[in-house]
């Protein structure tokens, strides 16, 4: 049986590389293309509004309720606060 190939991690840095070189634009240009949209739905999404393209995904807040925990290397109890974070759900069938 082949190797499974190890998945590409694409930085902001690369992206940015990868989407110039796709549409003919400069970098400089892209990065702040790239920064402005990443911004916006981070403002969007913290408001409590929904990012969504049909046929992609769609980001949006998260809110997980403060629960109890286990520090894995003691076993201890610990308690872990509430908290909001950013996720993304895909439409794409692979």
């Amino acid at each position: 049986m082949a190797a499974k190939k190890k998945p590409q991690i694409y930085t902001l840095t690369s992206t940015v590389e990868a989407v110039a070189k796709a549409a003919s634009l400069s970098q400089k240009d892209t990065h702040a293309v790239l920064t402005a949209f990443l911004q916006f739905v981070k403002d969007t999404c913290e408001r409590g509004d929904k990012v969504q393209f049909i046929g992609f995904g769609s980001f949006s807040k998260k809110h997980r309720e403060a629960h109890k925990g286990h520090n894995p290397q003691t076993g201890e109890i610990i308690d872990i606060p509430a908290s909001d974070s950013l996720t993304f759900h895909s439409t794409v069938k692979y």
